[in-house]
């Protein structure tokens, strides 16, 4: 039997978690003979009828402080009857809420981040240090950061997992000069000439996303470009998975890759101002896929940003810098030498070889 905690004593573990788009859930509770005691929930939440906060209370107490966050919602979803109503959260809210007090979960406010500002680099060395980066924020090496892309090459990325010649018409790559790489998240291919779009790359310990899910975690690590975005007069918005529309279509999207050591990627690319007749003249695109992409046959470009925002790139870029520094009170760095050297050696050994650009022929 677990003890009681003492009423007149503070909780030994607090979490908190702000659902995106939704409520703040607190979880005050303490562990003992490793099982949660005194558990309390709380927040700004919206809960009918009144009795099921003290079933969701009652369904935590005694559950082991390791359980997963899917038998932590678990617990709750049983707890609850039929007719219960949770607004602005859920039970995975709750069960992040836990994690956070366990430390086995974080917010973006237990981190020191860092912002990299844009440098000129070659796109194979732009998706090599995608990897070398995760890896270090996995190991502990480095702060978590945001990294904006730079590049001066004609280029096409394609995702993980998509074959070579399904994606690519090799005519229009040899007339343009496209550079071709590989990235290791999964996702479509990005069309990519300098100038014309907006990449960036977060770095990110898992621990960020303990409790979400896969869907919801991009809206979730993108919620700071939304705003920052609607500072700029473009009021955008997620399409689950992966894409990020407006009301006028789609203008960009979002990929990802977790590593095993802990580290994520979590990689966007938004459309600023493409040539979409060269587009379709490198890319095997089919009617349904360019409208996806905000495309008529009788546009010559593909402008989202540049149009809905009237700003420039940079502009653009610096605001959504500026959005996520004030935000995560997040502080300016520079790449190191060894680790654009370690970006280099990685694309002689794995980005730049045919046997990793062709591993899906």
């Amino acid at each position: 039997m677990i003890p009681d905690v003492p009423a007149d004593l503070p909780a030994a573990r607090h979490g908190e978690y702000k659902v995106p788009g939704g409520k703040l859930v607190v979880a005050d509770f303490d562990v003992v003979a490793g099982r949660l005691a005194g558990v309390s929930i709380s927040g700004d939440f919206f809960l009918e009828p009144d009795e099921a906060l003290q079933s969701i209370d009652s369904a935590l107490e005694g559950l082991p402080a390791d359980s997963t966050p899917g038998e932590l919602a678990a617990a709750i979803s049983a707890s609850l009857a039929p007719d219960a109503v949770m607004s602005g959260f859920s039970p995975e809210a709750v069960a992040t809420a836990i994690r956070r007090g366990l430390a086995k979960a974080s917010g973006w406010a237990d981190h020191q981040w860092e912002v990299i500002p844009p440098t000129v680099l070659p796109t194979h060395v732009n998706v090599a240090l995608d990897e070398v980066l995760t890896e270090a924020v996995g190991e502990g090496r480095r702060n978590p950061a945001l990294r904006f892309w730079d590049w001066d090459e004609p280029s096409v990325v394609i995702g993980s997992f998509q074959s070579y010649r399904n994606e690519l018409q090799p005519d229009g790559v040899a007339r343009h000069g496209i550079t071709v790489a590989r990235r290791i998240s999964g996702g479509g291919a990005m069309f990519m000439e300098a100038g014309n779009c907006i990449t960036y790359s977060l770095y990110l310990p898992q621990t960020l996303v303990d409790g979400i899910s896969f869907a919801d975690s991009y809206a979730f690590l993108d919620a700071w470009v939304m705003a920052g975005l609607k500072e700029l007069g473009v009021n955008a918005f997620y399409v689950p998975l992966n894409d990020i529309a407006t009301d006028q279509g789609k203008i960009g999207g979002a990929a990802q890759k977790r590593l095993a050591n802990g580290g994520m990627l979590h990689h966007v690319t938004m459309s600023y101002d493409i040539d979409a007749d060269k587009m379709v003249e490198v890319l095997r695109i089919g009617k349904e896929k360019l409208s996806d992409k905000g495309t008529r046959s009788a546009k010559k470009r593909v402008d989202p940003l540049r149009r809905q925002s009237g700003r420039s790139r940079a502009e653009i870029i610096a605001a959504l810098q500026r959005v996520f520094t004030e935000r995560y009170g997040a502080v300016e760095a520079m790449l190191g030498d060894d680790e654009i050297a370690a970006a280099r050696q990685r694309v002689e050994s794995k980005f730049g070889t045919a046997e990793w650009l062709h591993r899906i022929p």
